[in-house]
């Protein structure tokens, strides 16, 4: 029902000009909300892999608990998704978990065990790159120069943000390939749903996708000996809690909200919400008293300059 109250266009009744400013609100406030949820993962990851206690998950029981708690969460829905969805489309549909939620889970969690999570949101804003990229070469995209600049601006930002006040060593700067692979993946979800699951609703697409994703993460949970754990351990519940966060909120509510914002307003806006994440996690930093420097806000800056270039319209 949200999502349906969410995707309804004009009632009649109502000026032209008071309708565009009611739909361009709620795109902004999706945006805005999904900004600060996923924003937020990054920090949820590092609690879930917490050095120094009795306990430390590896990345791979982090990112498996995440997809188990995120397909739990739909599971109610999964039923009806998979008698409504058309036969046709429920190989991508699967698809599409697995490369929007699923690798980039693991990818992450393995990136973060060298890299700090401030870097990861960072450079979880190559993701609008991709996503043209993958659009143009896949998908039959068009684009104008108008947005490939406000992206390449974005690009500046981000390699300013990334490099300010702090030297990347060969390790940091290999696993950092990992968060850029998972970038890639992201953009190939954002085409694909875009493109191929118009008339697919939202809540089916992440219900089932999570589903069917839930199996090969709790097989890899189990081998990994999680279940032999002592769960009377504080240390082990946190974790396990953190990873629960990131897959009943951080995956599942943000998965339906981000679909239904690539159906409202398009696959570029939608991807440019990773614009944005940069600035929870860099405040999160600052909440935990890491030391900021001035030139990341700098480049930050520049990347919502390439925001706004990006979604302005030509009048």
């Amino acid at each position: 029902m949200l999502e349906n109250r969410l995707l309804l266009g004009s009632k009649s009744g109502t000026s032209p000009k008071f309708t565009a400013v009611r739909e361009k609100l709620i795109n902004w406030g999706i945006f805005i909300v999904l900004s600060i949820i996923w924003g937020s993962s990054f920090m949820l990851m590092k609690v879930g892999m917490k050095e120094g206690g009795t306990y430390q998950l590896s990345p791979y029981q982090v990112a498996s608990l995440r997809m188990i708690f995120s397909g739990l969460a739909l599971l109610p829905f999964c039923y009806s998704a998979l008698k409504q969805i058309p036969k046709n489309k429920l190989f991508i549909v699967v698809l599409s978990g697995l490369m929007g939620s699923f690798i980039p889970a693991y990818l992450f969690c393995i990136a973060e065990t060298k890299i700090d999570s401030a870097l990861a949101g960072i450079l979880n804003a190559l993701t609008p790159l991709f996503t043209i990229i993958v659009g143009i070469v896949f998908f039959n995209l068009k684009s104008n120069k108008q947005k490939v600049i406000g992206i390449l601006l974005g690009l500046v930002g981000l390699v300013l943000s990334v490099t300010a006040g702090k030297t990347l060593h060969f390790d940091n700067f290999s696993y950092s390939f990992f968060v850029v692979l998972a970038t890639i993946f992201y953009g190939l979800n954002v085409n694909m749903v875009g493109s191929q699951m118009q008339n697919v609703s939202a809540i089916n697409i992440a219900a089932a996708a999570f589903c069917f994703a839930m199996i090969p993460a709790g097989i890899i949970l189990f081998s990994t000996g999680y279940f032999n754990y002592d769960f009377s351990n504080p240390a082990l519940i946190q974790a396990t809690l953190a990873g629960g966060t990131l897959g009943v909120i951080n995956t599942s509510i943000a998965s339906v909200l981000f679909y239904v914002l690539v159906k409202r307003a398009g696959i570029i806006f939608a991807s440019t919400v990773t614009y944005a994440i940069p600035f929870v996690s860099l405040a999160i930093g600052l909440y935990y008293n890491e030391p900021i420097h001035p030139l990341r806000l700098v480049g930050l800056g520049i990347i919502l300059g390439g925001v706004y270039i990006v979604n302005k319209q030509k009048k």
